[in-house]
């Protein structure tokens, strides 16, 4: 395959998980908004790592699945607390929790 092929399904995905992040008022939904934005940027280093016959790409990428995998579980605890306190997983309504 080509390169311009992944590229493209990485646009694809990354424009999907911006839009979800900017359109969506669940939290859970803002959450897997996120992490199609880091699977794109995922695509992204394996395809140029590829491109490049060089390994680094892959060693990125399983970075960020690392930090994608503790902010699942952050964001998760996060949004256990706002439903907990709010009875809603609603995201604008997370602004009434300030101190």
């Amino acid at each position: 395959m080509l390169l311009n092929q992944f590229l493209l399904l990485a646009a694809v995905l990354f424009a999907i998980g911006v839009y979800g992040v900017l359109t969506r008022k669940n939290g859970v939904l803002v959450l897997m908004s996120i992490e199609l934005i880091l699977n794109s940027v995922n695509i992204n280093l394996v395809a140029f790592g590829t491109f490049n016959a060089d390994v680094s790409g892959q060693v990125f990428a399983l970075f960020i699945i690392a930090v994608a995998a503790a902010e699942v579980g952050v964001g998760l605890a996060i949004v256990l607390l706002i439903y907990r306190n709010r009875r809603s997983i609603d995201v604008s309504e997370a602004d009434m929790l300030k101190g």
